[in-house]
């Protein structure tokens, strides 16, 4: 044996029991006191309450191993006043240079080097707020629900106003925060918090936490947080309201109607925050107006099923778990985007007005917690759409540590619509075709409502994780068939993890304000789907862990006839150096319950009853992110229904540290089925430049060609922060013809916000 092989053993063996005892276990206890001075953030940590602080040291390594203390330790502090919660951070490290992929605000968390806390105000284990900076002092913060676990559990498009420090010295960097009280949400009294700490050291590819967490689960999850135990009160609430007008004024022009139409308008909104207690927040908006948020990036969708993009409108995000997570992603009793936007027939999103909205959520007490929400659109007769009110309501009753049970009411309402308005409101969801004997007429329907019950439960490790609900649904169209339920099952331990999850959804279940993907596919459905992922872990050399995974996923009708069978097998290999390669093989089946056009209307459909099945190879490759020049690359080569395809996507990155980012994202389909049921080069191009100039000021631009959708779009994005929370924002978008590019449409937008505290 090598002699630095026996001393690394002898080490190991001799000091790792010492290690492990020393560890910061789950629970462990950060006490925090009111500060007697000032605290200012200067990152000098001289003042007194810091050095009385309890230090939340003896960092341990999350990743690329979890077995020692990171070798670039981490401190943190807690302390508090009656205005702000105050932490600060002194982080070891050398003179490497540090890895800011922009200065952009929410910055991407595995793109850049970070330290920051998450906290559980409610003491709920499942609910809370995390705040986080860079070495070059940039702000990321959102909120956090189901206990940190699973890939939606941390929303960082939530905004808020918090201040914070940053000074680099010689062999550390300090970082200092102060949350105002009235920025987050807590119950008052409570003696004990969730908290936690964790550290990205991007350019080591190390990541570190205060509590050990094991390297199968990332670090920021409540099951694995300290207990913050509150020495002195926490202050008593104060009136805590704040404003927030806009006004914004626009230019627009549509050439896609005859005459041309050209027009300018001036507007003007509010929303407002009206904490009713600390931890129970009332959210009010008037003619609200979203134009400054990112349009969607188009995708080139072959499937069968709806794509669902995300929610980036901030009225509809904070507590926004007790609504989004509701179901499963089978079937969501209520999805926000429903409200005030709604596709059109060339499959792009349109803005419906919203008039107003209100939302009352929070937590009532540690068990207990609410939301309660009210919205209003106006009529849109160029959409064949009436006013509509949307309300929903949830309660959710915590118990045991992480789990909860909810109930969750969903109503969608069609104002003032007469029997003879079919062709005024031409919208599906407000007359369809229905069949009375040997004739067909026109059914009407105004409501839609959902009911579901959900049950979640996690275990105290998180190892296992199970989901469930049952939902119903309600309107003129039908009574019967219109369930949906389902359950998934997770285990995880650090080489295996499994996943089972078996759904139902029944001919008639029709949630409007919802997300069902397999609406209009099935005429009901009961699907499986199951996984397993082993992985083997490396303690030295290149590679941190390799290991295979297999897919299982099968779709039946309710009269028990087989539809869809999806099997896949693949191979993973993540280096150090945060490189990813990835191959697989999937074998697909389908027997068609309805036909489909995959590639466009003009060619033969595949008809309801066909059979098709197919193979494909795939090989991923993700290059090494933390280099000035990346890339992402997936390529998919075998059958596709009748015929073949050939895939191209990915994405590639230069980046201009800290001050931009320029990346072209790309997606091509050379499909070649059958004669008459097409031959088509499908491509998606979408190159876009992301200038930071300062943490403050921002530039966004890019530009999206998809053929499929016969668009090509431009969306430019100017910012600027001017203060805390407040935003002048100038947005310039146009749509074209792919073929001559001739313009379709075309906007500018000048809005300014600004965000009072009363």
């Amino acid at each position: 044996m090598p002699v630095g092989t026996l001393r690394a053993s002898l080490f190991v063996f001799v000091f790792l029991p010492f290690i492990l005892y020393a560890q910061n276990k789950p629970g462990t206890a950060l006490h925090i006191k009111k500060a007697q001075g000032k605290i200012i953030l200067d990152g000098i940590l001289d003042e007194e309450d810091w050095k009385s602080a309890q230090v939340a040291k003896d960092w341990f390594l999350n990743f690329p191993v979890d077995t020692i203390p990171s070798p670039f330790q981490t401190e943190a502090r807690v302390t508090f006043d009656d205005q702000n919660f105050y932490v600060s951070f002194v982080c070891m490290d050398d003179n490497t240079p540090d890895l800011i992929n922009s200065l952009r605000r929410d910055f991407d968390f595995p793109l850049n080097d970070n330290v920051g806390m998450n906290i559980g105000p409610y003491n709920d284990g499942l609910n809370g707020f995390f705040f986080a900076v860079t070495p070059a002092g940039v702000q990321r913060e959102g909120i956090i629900s189901g206990g940190g676990a699973g890939g939606d559990a941390f929303n960082s498009v939530w905004d808020n106003k918090w201040y914070s420090t940053v000074v680099r010295y010689e062999n550390h960097w300090i970082a200092e925060f102060a949350i105002p009280w009235k920025s987050f949400r807590y119950k008052n009294g409570l003696k004990e918090w969730n908290i936690l700490f964790d550290r990205s050291d991007k350019k080591r590819n190390l990541r570190s936490s205060w509590i050990r967490t094991p390297i199968q689960f990332m670090t920021g999850m409540f099951a694995y947080s300290g207990k913050l135990i509150w020495d002195d009160p926490i202050p008593p609430p104060h009136p805590n309201i704040s404003f927030i007008p806009y006004i914004a004024g626009s230019t627009s022009k549509d050439s896609e109607v005859t005459p041309e139409q050209t027009q300018s308008e001036v507007q003007a909104g509010f929303d407002a925050k009206v904490g009713i207690t600390p931890s129970l927040n009332l959210d009010l908006t008037y003619n609200p107006d979203f134009s400054q948020v990112e349009v969607d990036q188009q995708v080139i969708n072959l499937t069968r099923f709806e794509f669902r993009f995300p929610e980036r409108r901030q009225f509809f995000l904070e507590n926004s778990d007790l609504f989004s997570r509701a179901g499963l992603p089978e079937a969501r009793p209520f999805f926000s985007r429903r409200v005030g936007l709604v596709r059109d027939s060339s499959g792009l999103y349109r803005k419906v007005p919203i008039v107003f909205g209100a939302r009352l959520s929070g937590s009532l007490n540690e068990k207990w917690r609410l939301s309660v929400m009210n919205m209003q659109t106006k009529k849109e007769l160029k959409l064949g759409l009436p006013a509509q009110n949307y309300s929903v309501a949830t309660v959710q009753r915590n118990f045991w540590r992480q789990s909860s049970f909810a109930v969750t009411f969903v109503n969608k309402e069609s104002l003032h619509v007469a029997d003879g308005d079919s062709t005024l409101y031409f919208h599906e969801s407000i007359f369809k075709p229905k069949a009375i004997g040997g004739d067909t007429t026109l059914q009407k329907n105004i409501f839609n409502r959902v009911i579901a019950f959900d049950l979640e439960m996690l275990s105290i490790n998180n190892k296992w994780h199970n989901s469930s609900f049952a939902a119903r649904s309600y309107d003129n169209f039908s009574n019967s068939e219109n369930i949906a339920a389902g359950t998934y099952f997770e285990y995880s331990t650090r080489p295996l993890y499994i996943r089972f999850k078996p759904t139902y959804i029944g001919k008639n279940f029709n949630a409007e304000a919802g997300f069902v993907p397999s609406a209009n596919v099935y005429p009901g459905q009961l699907n499986i789907h199951g996984g397993i992922t082993y992985r083997f872990y490396r303690s030295l050399g290149a590679l941190v862990w390799m290991g295979p995974s297999t897919l299982v996923n099968q779709t039946y009708l309710p009269n028990g006839m087989l539809t869809d069978r999806d099997y896949l097998l693949s191979y993973s290999w993540n280096f150090r150096n945060t490189t990813i390669l990835e191959l697989s093989y999937n074998y697909i089946f389908q027997k068609l319950p309805k036909d489909f056009r995959p590639v466009g209307s003009e060619y033969l459909p595949f008809l309801m009853g066909q059979e098709y099945s197919w193979n494909t190879a795939t090989a991923s490759f993700t290059s090494n992110s933390r280099s000035i020049f990346n890339f992402m690359l997936k390529t998919t080569y075998g059958g596709f229904y009748n015929g073949t395809n050939f895939n191209v996507n990915g994405q590639l990155n230069v980046r201009y540290q800290p001050y931009g980012n320029i990346s072209l994202q790309f997606d091509y389909n050379d499909v070649k089925l059958q004669e008459g049921y097409g031959q088509e080069k499908l491509f998606l191009i979408g190159p876009r430049v992301d200038f930071t100039l300062t943490d403050k000021i921002f530039l966004t631009t890019y530009f999206q060609y998809n053929n499929l959708l016969d668009n090509v779009n431009l969306n430019a994005r100017f910012q600027w922060r001017y203060k805390p929370a407040s935003d002048i924002f100038l947005v310039y978008t146009e749509n074209y013809l792919a073929n001559n590019f001739a313009s379709k449409n075309r906007a500018l937008v000048f809005k300014l916000t600004y965000w009072l505290n009363l």
